[in-house]
């Protein structure tokens, strides 16, 4: 008799011999059908260090809590993240220039540097310019000081008037007041007839000369000033020089020349010769500065999203060591050109304006009950319904009919309300609106505008003044001050020979 049986690995019973499973549905929920077979679809599957869930037939690979990375390959453990550093309450310091921080407590205390006052964050020193110190002292190394000492030589005598100090011979000595004066010496000299340089008519530090019988004088070599008042040289202080010179031997020179040393540049800053080492060169710039040595590069791993290189307007991902980037939610294009949709609204069509940088229909909420809404150039335009009339701002109602008097044709201004938008004006010219900018403002309806608005919409040397680029200089300055625009903003000085305060008086130099 023949015996039949199903081949190893077939259930059921001849003839409806069949596999295990064809598909994964033939399984159960935790099992995949594999070689119609029906087994755990995990090992292999999963990356080192990584879990593995079936859920409805599929694994499900993920790293595990503490771990990151990809689940595929591997996973690797989170790097615990050190506590960050103390807050130093004065790093930056928020007390201001010429100030200095404490630590008190947890919270910064704040006071004006010795030799400064004031309070922060507006410590001062006592003086910048002489102006500021009384007019027999001088403003030195920010201090208002008497600026006689050292200036003159033996048997002189020093003054100071308006901050500049003036050197005399004393009475019964002659010779040059700044270096050294000596005895006079007294020569019986037979009686003659007085000559007009006897005595002398000038002042100190002048000499007198006969011309057509009559005293003329003029200043010493090297001095200046009025001969008849008193001559006195260039300078005796640095700031009677221009802020780049230094006075040298009563002379306003260049302090540079001599004071850096070899591959260094010098500036003078504040009268005072300031050297520096020149780009790619290190040292001490006084005597000597030697090339740079180039920095050795080493190669570290680093967060290829910082800096990010995705541009403005856009995310930047880390996905296997390299930087992903994506234009962040509403903005369109492609790193690193990432935009909104729009700006203004001549970025959109005809009938769409630019909100929240997107362009939409700028007419629900705009109008009235009973209206009717129409976008003209990017501006909604409220008009009635036909049948009613009214503020299509605020509500149109229905025209009541006429009582007795025959009915008139309504004539309609096509300029209420007005279609043209903000500063415009609207003419009727044959039933139709006309357009056009107010007097002062610029553009065409309806993006009439001022000629500014801002500064910055003006050209550098004018300002913005009642909508208008004019000069801020006109009244900014006091009498016998010259003005100059930087920036939008007028900046008054003195000129040369003047002293005083810009703001209100310049005055000759005594």
């Amino acid at each position: 008799q023949a015996v039949c049986s199903c081949v190893p690995g077939y259930l059921g019973s001849p003839p409806a011999c069949r596999p295990e499973c064809v598909v994964s549905s033939e399984c159960a929920l935790n099992e995949a059908c594999s070689n119609q077979k029906c087994t755990n679809p995990c090992p292999g599957t999963c990356g080192v260090g990584a879990r593995c869930v079936v859920v409805n037939h599929n694994p499900i690979c993920s790293c595990p809590s503490r771990y990151t990375g990809d689940p595929f390959v591997r996973c690797t453990p989170i790097p615990d993240t050190p506590p960050p550093p103390p807050v130093n309450p004065c790093q930056p310091s928020p007390c201001g220039p010429n100030a200095q921080c404490q630590v008190a407590g947890d919270s910064p205390s704040c006071s004006c540097l010795p030799e400064y006052k004031g309070s922060p964050p507006n410590c001062r020193p006592e003086c910048v310019s002489n102006s500021e110190c009384a007019s027999h002292l001088a403003c030195m190394n920010q201090k208002c000081r008497d600026p006689c000492p050292g200036t003159c030589g033996a048997n002189a005598e020093c003054r100071v008037v308006s901050h500049t100090p003036t050197c005399v011979c004393a009475i019964g000595y002659v010779g040059d007041p700044f270096s050294q004066c000596r005895p006079q010496q007294f020569e019986p000299l037979p009686q003659e007839r007085p000559t007009p340089c006897s005595p002398s008519p000038c002042g100190a530090n002048a000499v007198c000369k006969e011309q057509n019988r009559a005293g003329s004088c003029t200043c010493l070599a090297d001095y200046v000033g009025n001969p008849y008042e008193g001559c006195r040289p260039e300078c005796v202080l640095n700031t009677d020089c221009a802020s780049n010179r230094a006075c040298i031997r009563n002379k306003c020179q260049d302090p540079c020349p001599g004071t850096c040393g070899q591959n260094a540049d010098c500036q003078v800053v504040n009268h005072l010769p300031s050297c520096t080492c020149r780009i790619g060169y290190t040292g001490d710039p006084f005597r000597y500065c030697n090339v740079q040595p180039p920095e050795p590069v080493v190669a570290e791993p680093g967060d290829p999203c910082n800096p990010s290189p995705c541009g403005p307007n856009s995310q930047c991902r880390q996905v296997n060591g390299q930087a992903v980037c994506s234009c962040l939610p509403t903005y369109i294009g492609s790193p690193p050109g990432c935009r909104p949709e729009c700006v203004v609204s001549s970025e959109c069509p005809q009938n769409r304006a630019c909100v929240n940088q997107k362009c939409e229909d700028p007419c629900p909420g705009p109008c009235g009950l009973n209206t009717r809404c129409q976008v003209i150039n990017h501006s909604p335009i409220c008009s009635c319904r036909q049948g009613f009339t009214g503020d299509p701002f605020t509500r149109c109602y229905t025209i009541p009919p006429p009582v007795s008097a025959p009915p008139t044709p309504i004539v309609r201004d096509p300029c209420v309300p007005s279609p043209c938008g903000a500063n415009s004006q609207c003419r009727d010219i044959g039933g139709s609106p006309s357009c056009s900018c107010l007097v002062n403002y610029m553009g065409s309806p309806p993006n009439c505008r001022p000629e500014c608005t801002i500064n910055s919409e003006c050209a550098s040397n004018r300002a913005c003044m009642r909508e208008k680029c004019r000069d801020p200089c006109p009244g900014s300055c006091g009498a016998g001050a010259q003005c100059n625009v930087i920036n939008h903003t007028p900046v008054c000085t003195c000129p040369d020979g003047y002293t005083g305060d810009p703001f209100t008086n310049c005055y000759p130099k005594p």
